[in-house]
């Protein structure tokens, strides 16, 4: 099927009556400045009657939800794909498809590969996130996302679904603590540590698991604010560490190493701690990409790269992709996924790494491909040393 930027409206309706629909998501800054929603999702669920298409409506303050019968399906994906927000995402077993639209019309297309075994059929679909938002949770309570009443604050709406997509996606490592010791998870750049508490009270408090975390950052002020916190919290293990990563080994080998917008070269730091760790899963989303903006150079591409902002988004693809394969060459099978809505977050690609049984053959010759195309020299290979 061929997608145009003059049949996409069309296109996306024709995929979301299939049976392979998993969701539709609309976002980003609106074409309209009176426009009340600011994001939509339509997923597929199933009802009483059948099949239907159900749609829920985000504001700043709430969300309304509203189901479409097959009858009213494809009208009411028309209206909804024709609301004048600039990223459309359409998910289906097999690919994604990604739409931006300009103030000015212009529309950019792309098209990927995606690996879902079924669409999520089910109809409260609330209760299936790991920190639900329909009852009192402690550690949400603690943290400021939700009032004492239970209800999740608008100003901490976006940090209650980077949480959950957090756990989610941590949630599909599928961890467990072997019989004589516990999962031991380390935050590296734990920051405020927002989700090194939420990892820790989701695998004990809420999954039961016998779980250490370990929190290490070089601020010494969040280092003994989250302390104080955990101790409130009644956290028994929980470690807070105040150390520069670089210069910080863990005693015991961690089973998940997870490090979320450290900035440049921490996140080498970190994905360096891991490798030489062992670690079984490696979860990253970095920050900002500063070490080879500078460095990269390809002749062909100067039309591009002369350009300030074109070179700095290309320095962030070049660099994680590097880190990527640098996994693969360590005996991981590596991923770069959107983990959240670039909604809630600009910084919303992620890292997943889990350890593999079948090295990449092919990896270190990509590596040395891609490096040589570019010109550059990632600073995790020079933590790593030249063999990587």
């Amino acid at each position: 099927m061929q997608l145009t930027a003059e049949n996409y409206r069309d296109q996306l309706i024709a995929l979301a009556l299939t049976d392979d629909f998993v969701r539709l998501t609309m976002s980003g800054a609106a074409r309209a400045a009176d426009l009340r929603w600011q994001r939509v999702v339509v997923r597929p669920v199933q009802l009483k009657n059948g099949r239907a298409w159900q749609a829920a409506y985000f504001d700043q303050r709430q969300n309304i939800t509203k189901n479409y019968a097959l009858e009213q399906a494809s009208e009411a994906l028309g209206e909804i794909i024709d609301i004048p927000l600039s990223n459309i995402t359409l998910e289906t077993t097999s690919e994604r498809i990604q739409v931006q639209r300009s103030k000015k019309g212009k529309v950019i297309l792309s098209r990927a590969r995606n690996q879902v075994a079924a669409p999520d059929l089910r109809h409260n679909h609330v209760k299936a996130l790991p920190l639900p938002s329909d009852r009192p949770d402690a550690y949400l309570q603690k943290t400021g996302i939700m009032t004492n009443d239970g209800v999740i604050r608008a100003s901490m709406s976006k940090k209650y679904t980077q949480i959950n997509e957090f756990l989610r996606v941590f949630d599909e490592l599928e961890l467990k603590p072997s019989a004589d010791q516990p999962l031991r998870i380390l935050d590296a750049g734990c920051g405020s540590a927002y989700l090194t508490f939420a990892a820790y009270h989701y695998l004990v408090n809420i999954k039961g698991l016998a779980a250490v975390v370990i929190g290490v950052d070089s601020n010494e002020y969040l280092i003994d604010k989250c302390r104080a916190q955990a101790a409130e919290l009644g956290y028994t293990g929980m470690e807070f560490i105040a150390t520069p990563l670089a210069d910080w080994q863990p005693a015991q080998q961690p089973d998940v190493v997870f490090s979320l917008h450290a900035c440049d070269t921490a996140t080498d730091d970190a994905l360096a701690l891991a490798l030489r760790s062992q670690a079984q899963a490696i979860l990253s989303v970095p920050c900002c990409h500063k070490h080879l903006t500078h460095q990269i150079q390809a002749t062909v591409l100067n039309p591009m790269l002369r350009y300030g902002s074109i070179r700095q988004r290309t320095a962030d693809l070049v660099t994680d992709s590097l880190r990527a394969q640098i996994l693969r060459i360590n005996g991981y099978r590596s991923e770069i996924i959107e983990f959240v809505d670039a909604e809630h977050t600009g910084k919303n690609l992620m890292i997943r790494a889990t350890r593999s049984p079948k090295p990449d053959p092919k990896a270190v010759a990509e590596y040395e491909a891609l490096k040589q195309f570019w010109g550059v020299t990632p600073y995790l290979e020079q933590l790593l040393g030249s063999g990587n």
